[in-house]
């Protein structure tokens, strides 16, 4: 009898498998819903320069913080000859900086936050101090234009602090006629300079034929960074201020502007006066008046024609 039950048992449970095998296969199969994975091309990872990048930049390069609008040909092209005569001595003329200790303004965060002369032109004029920099005696609008062309460089770099065309042989400037260039000097320049005389072994004194270049279109040998004695520079423009009290006043010219202007005393002194109109009177001797006035004459043919004669002066 216990035999009988447990076949019946074991018969029961075969019947129960094969029914469970069945239904499994009758039943539809469940679906799991699979997880979507946005694709690159739908959802795209976030710009590492920011939401305003341009396309097709090479992302890691040196982008600059603030995107500036392209400059005025003209005006990067004035601005070029001004950084040359001006600037060029202290910061290169890669803006990496200079033989006079000028500082790189390729890594200079003023350089690179200015948008239209903002930051550089106040530290140009001197009203901002800037690492001891001297004031440079040039009109706001020439300023201006000395900061876009500082500006159209930094634009052309690819990382910070590497300049455009860096380990490239820089050109010879030596490609004037010096024959040409003494007969320009002796009918432009020989009532002021001679060449048995101030000139006398100047390149002997600047061996350099840019830093010849440079001294001789702004109107006299550059010095070092701080080391212009505003007393004693032959370079420096004087001013005399004629109150209308009949007071006069003379020094070295520090700024003049439509409202101010402030000179430089003997004693080391400043004294400012406001103007308003022609009071008081303002008489400048500037000994480079010339020189600066004939920044609009020279060709590029004149100024290298010029360097290939003053190299010869040894």
């Amino acid at each position: 009898m216990l035999k009988s039950g447990f076949v019946a048992a074991a018969l029961f449970g075969l019947l129960v498998m094969v029914a469970n095998r069945a239904q499994a296969q009758q039943a539809p199969p469940v679906v799991t819903p699979a997880v979507q994975t946005p694709s690159p091309q739908s959802n795209p990872a976030p710009d590492a320069r920011g939401p305003n990048a341009a396309p097709g930049h090479k992302v890691g390069g040196f982008v600059p913080g603030q995107k500036r609008p392209p400059g005025d040909p003209a005006q990067i092209a004035r601005g070029k000859t001004l950084f040359g005569v001006n600037c060029r001595s202290c910061h290169g003329a890669d803006l990496r900086g200079g033989d006079m200790g000028g500082p790189n303004l390729l890594r200079s965060q003023v350089a690179l936050r200015d948008q239209d002369g903002e930051l550089i032109v106040p530290i140009i004029q001197g009203s901002r101090q800037q690492m001891g920099m001297p004031a440079i005696p040039i009109s706001p609008d020439d300023a201006k234009a000395v900061a876009a062309y500082v500006r159209s460089v930094i634009e052309t770099i690819g990382t910070q602090g590497k300049p455009p065309d860096e380990g490239k042989p820089a050109p010879s400037i030596l490609v004037g006629n010096a024959s040409e260039g003494k007969s320009y000097f002796e009918v432009k320049c020989s009532t002021c300079h001679s060449p048995t005389g101030d000139l006398q072994g100047i390149a002997t004194k600047i061996s350099d034929p840019k830093a010849l270049q440079t001294a001789w279109v702004a109107g006299g040998e550059r010095r070092g960074r701080g080391e212009d004695d505003p007393k004693d520079s032959a370079r420096t423009p004087k001013a005399t201020i004629t109150l209308p009290s009949g007071e006069s006043v003379e020094g070295s010219l520090v700024r003049i502007d439509d409202f101010l202007v402030t000179v430089e005393l003997a004693d080391g002194t400043q004294r400012t006066f406001r103007r308003n109109g022609d009071v008081p009177k303002v008489a400048i001797q500037d000994p480079l008046k010339f020189h600066r006035d004939m920044l609009s004459q020279y060709t590029d043919k004149d100024i290298h024609d010029v360097t290939a004669y003053l190299v010869t002066l040894k």
